[in-house]
């Protein structure tokens, strides 16, 4: 699934094709989507223009001259920046054309993105309003974490990827801020000190931004908006290098299951 740093890459990519740009028509191919596109999105959109645009978590959310749209990739979706004429494909679900002869088109396999209207303040929609803190920031650091964690029991990996604590670190990020903070995922969240979860805020934060920097990760099928790969995947230390040597301190990389996801770490490095 696209990832914090694929969802930043993706809206930096599509951001000066729509941005003060007014929306000539949404094409809709597909409304069954993870939530069906509202009927008559078509005629609330025609005529807007972005006013702007930002992500909040893996959300991506349009802001109108009246309204919003608030969109989601899900596991296999991803937008392209295309001239307005080129025909779609399979899969291809929607496009916003803008007047200016563009259009972003948002194509999906698997169908479990979204394309949400919301007629106020995007940041009160029922999908949006309960995320918690932005990893990149002012406000989260170790502290945050570490009050976040009071009272909680489970892994230090499942607690890093609830988005009810801090937005947008998923499963190969997670593994990576672990491994570069030198805490092993398995560990209570409530047996970390302040100062270990400020190092962990650290390589979060270094982490996300080193893989905005390479485009995001290319883990199965993501792609930016011009279609081409991101290369952060060249940078892993352990995700799905498993059995492999460990760049540190030459122990091998293991994996294991926590919340039912792979979970990669060196058992040197990480306590």
């Amino acid at each position: 699934m696209p990832e914090l740093p694929e969802v930043e890459t993706t809206l930096r990519g599509i951001r000066p094709h729509l941005l003060g740009a007014r929306i000539a028509k949404l094409v809709v191919r597909e409304r069954r989507l993870r939530w069906p596109i509202a009927a008559g999105l078509e005629t609330r959109v025609r005529g807007c223009t972005v006013t702007a645009m930002q992500r909040r978590g893996k959300y991506l959310l349009l802001h109108l001259d009246r309204g919003a749209l608030v969109m989601h990739l899900g596991m296999t979706g991803s937008f392209r920046v295309l001239p307005a004429a080129v025909p779609a494909r399979v899969h291809d679900h929607y496009d916003l054309v803008t007047e200016r002869g563009r259009m972003v088109r948002y194509r999906d396999p698997r169908r479990f993105g979204c394309l949400l209207w919301c007629a106020g303040d995007p940041m009160r929609h029922p999908r949006i309003r309960g995320l918690g803190v932005e990893p990149l920031g002012e406000e989260f650091d170790g502290q945050c974490l570490r009050r976040a964690a009071a009272g909680r029991h489970l892994a230090v990996k499942s607690f890093l990827m609830d988005s009810r604590v801090v937005v947008g670190v998923g499963n190969i990020y997670a593994s990576e801020a672990l491994f570069a903070a030198a805490i092993h995922p398995r560990r209570g969240c409530h047996r970390i000190s302040g100062a270990r979860y400020q190092l962990l805020a650290d390589a979060v934060r270094t982490t996300l931004s080193a893989a905005i920097g390479h485009g995001g990760s290319t883990i199965r099928d993501f792609a930016a908006a011009d279609g081409l790969p991101g290369y952060f995947e060249q940078e892993l230390k352990v995700y799905g290098r498993a059995g492999r040597a460990c760049t540190r301190c030459g122990r091998t990389i293991r994996r294991m299951v926590i919340g039912q996801r792979s979970t990669f770490y060196c058992p040197g490095c990480q306590r």
